[in-house]
């Protein structure tokens, strides 16, 4: 297939250095009015790609009117908006933009834990108030020497526990039931590998960096909570759904934790009656950890290159669904590098 007969449907506005990419490598592309499934669906008809932001689910009901869709690229790192089983059932390459996001999430994470030890929302509200003489409550805590807990130490959580590690002398714990022993044992010098129930009673923060899916989908409940010391935080910059969100509620109202930072919940927009909203142990954030200026030009244009990089014939990288390349449509693809 010529790259100049590729159209590419965008379901949401993009950066323009990612639209600039692909116009340059020949490639049409069309932006749908709006993200709503019912203005997506005639538009996938004649789609042989998709670069896909967060505001849209591709279900099997939307590839199903895909004539000849060749992939999706996600522009963030997670796909818990693709049906992945379904593009793989069609053939339908599906890539993120994997690391591309790592440093922006960890700058966010560490961002969200010095704010919940230095109480930097309730100092700022105090000021404002005219309290200047809650400086004398000593409530801000250090954070060196104390114990973070990352649960899932990939590319984002390793990069959280090393710069905690190296800037704050804090002491790291993890838990991640799938990560090789032999990687694991890289670490052994700094980090300890724990049952996430140690981590749990033991961390003074529990940073949480684990993809949504069906063995994740409420992982950290009630009873997992209860294990952390009531002193401790949780802080999540994953997806949501990992954490039921009635549970934390229920932790934060009791004081059975002392606080959380969130930037992303389990319906997003949050809802204006969410009781998260009145806390005064919370922060929260707009699911913005990897919305910076620099980050969402990186993601964009990643995503874009896979496209222009599988047109021409190449396997694009961060493949989530490799089963793919197996079937013989993809038979005339080669690596790059070659």
């Amino acid at each position: 297939m010529e790259v100049k007969d590729s159209y590419i449907l965008l379901p949401q506005p993009i950066e323009e250095e990612a639209v600039l990419l692909l116009k340059n490598a020949g490639i049409k592309v069309v932006i749908a009015p709006d993200p709503k499934p019912e203005t997506v669906a005639p538009l996938m008809k004649k789609a042989k790609g998709i670069i896909l932001r967060t505001g849209i689910k591709i279900t099997n009901e939307l590839i199903s009117q895909a004539e000849n869709l060749w992939t999706i690229s996600r522009t963030g790192a997670g796909v818990d908006n693709v049906d992945v089983t379904a593009c793989s059932k069609e053939g339908i390459i599906v890539t993120s933009s994997i690391g591309a996001n790592s440093t922006s999430v960890a700058e966010h994470t560490i961002s969200l834990i010095l704010a919940l030890f230095k109480q930097l929302f309730l100092m700022d509200k105090e000021v404002r108030r005219g309290n200047f003489g809650i400086r004398y409550k000593n409530l801000p805590k250090d954070l060196r020497g104390k114990i973070l807990g990352v649960v899932g130490f990939g590319k984002i959580g390793s990069l959280v526990a090393k710069s905690c590690y190296d800037i704050f002398d804090m002491k790291i714990i993890a838990f991640d039931p799938i990560l090789p022993e032999e990687i694991k044992k890289r670490y052994i010098e700094w980090v300890k590998f724990l049952s996430l129930e140690e981590l749990l009673k033991e961390a003074d923060v529990v940073s949480i960096h684990i993809p949504l899916n069906k063995d994740t989908k409420g992982f950290i409940d009630l009873e997992k909570i209860s294990l952390m010391k009531p002193d401790a935080f949780i802080v999540n910059t994953s997806r949501g759904g990992v954490i039921k969100e009635k549970d934390l509620i229920k932790a934060l109202q009791d004081r059975i934790i002392a606080g959380a930072g969130l930037d992303v919940f389990e319906k997003e927009p949050i809802d204006k009656n969410n009781p998260l909203l009145s806390m005064d142990n919370v922060i929260l954030t707009p699911h913005s950890a990897a919305l910076t200026k620099e980050c969402v030009v990186r993601m964009a244009t990643e995503a874009a290159k896979r496209v222009i990089d599988l047109f021409n014939g190449y396997i694009p990288e961060h493949i989530v669904n490799p089963e793919v390349l197996s079937m013989e449509k993809w038979k005339f693809l080669k690596n790059k590098q070659s």
